[in-house]
């Protein structure tokens, strides 16, 4: 009887224990499935999320420039607004976002909660103002009735709107990549020229800025170290926030989670593909020349890091009433 309760603790802790080992070694960490959330304040945020009244014109929402279905971004290089106006910056992925210690390009936001409430009074984007936003949801019974059962006030503001979309947004991870089950032991999610391709990224130095959990998204650092990156983009990056000359032309490092799906690349969206990408930051960013085969060995690891895509019932949203303003998407 004793045997039957010492051998399973021993193979738990031989297992814990390898784990533990095959974690330790490596400077990418899988992605943990989100584990606390609040799921009426996320139910709502959803709602919000794909909601385009939240616009001036009634035509756009937060999935219009961050597409749940094309890897949480919108694969143009600068972003459609209001007016059919063109964007200044490439749109980053919404997926794991949660795991940025900054929000967008130059870091202005700190949390999603205070990145979502951004776009919505951007005139460049979904140029409404946050009043006229909360007029519009209290003309639309349904959602006074569903912010009073969630917040337990009968009154709506814009702190309750963008802590739902961040609610939301925070159930945006992307776990169980091939490289995620490669790095909790099973040494067959990946081929050799996939683990070489990882192997290079380390010893070439990109594993410097694209490491932890997000693969990125923890440091600000400048685009054009070795060389001058060249770009007719206006966005100066943490330069634009801080006015400090020695910030000018340093960006958030992307997260590459999901890379593959999330093309075109950089802030101004000019690298087409990962191939491109590889040379250029190969080139600008660490001095080296990588070789079409060595470029090729990089790629194919960088498309082991997609997860599983969120997946939930397409929300339906509450209908309009006679108060709720009309879309006016050519106005």
């Amino acid at each position: 009887m004793k045997n039957k309760i010492i051998i399973p603790s021993l193979v738990f802790v031989w297992v814990f224990t390898t784990t533990c080992m095959v974690l330790a070694k490596e400077p990418i960490e899988p992605i943990v499935p989100v584990k606390k959330i609040n799921l009426a304040e996320s139910e709502l945020g959803k709602k919000l999320y794909f909601d385009r009244r939240l616009s001036k014109s009634g035509f756009l929402s937060c999935n219009s420039c961050h597409n749940l279905s094309l890897g949480g971004t919108d694969n143009l290089k600068t972003s459609v607004g209001h007016n059919w106006q063109q964007g200044q910056i490439n749109a980053p992925t919404v997926l794991n976002s949660s795991l940025n210690f900054a929000q967008f390009w130059d870091g202005r936001a700190a949390n999603l909660k205070e990145q979502a409430g951004g776009p919505i009074s951007s005139q460049m984007e979904m140029a409404f103002t946050h009043t006229l936003v909360i007029d519009v949801l209290k003309s639309i019974p349904q959602y006074v009735t569903e912010f009073k059962l969630v917040f337990g006030t009968n009154s709506i503001n814009i702190d309750q709107v963008t802590q739902a979309i961040a609610e939301f947004e925070k159930t945006l991870v992307t776990p169980n990549s091939r490289f995620d089950q490669w790095l909790l032991g099973n040494e067959d999610a990946l081929t050799e020229d996939e683990v070489a391709g990882y192997q290079l990224f380390k010893q070439s130095g990109c594993i410097i800025c694209h490491n932890g959990e997000a693969v990125g998204g923890s440091s600000f650092q400048k685009m054009g170290v070795i060389e001058p990156y060249k770009t007719d983009s206006p966005s100066e990056g943490v330069g634009a926030v801080t006015g400090k000359e020695s910030d000018r032309f340093k960006f958030k490092v992307p997260t590459l989670r999901n890379v593959e799906l999330t093309y075109p690349y950089f802030h101004d969206g000019e690298a087409e593909n990962l191939t491109e990408a590889v040379d250029v930051m190969g080139r600008l960013q660490l001095g080296k020349e990588f070789t079409q085969d060595d470029n090729a060995l990089i790629v194919s690891f960088l498309k082991t890091l997609t997860g599983d895509q969120p997946s939930f019932l397409f929300p339906i949203l509450p209908p309009s009433t006679d108060k709720t303003p009309q879309p006016k998407p050519f106005e």
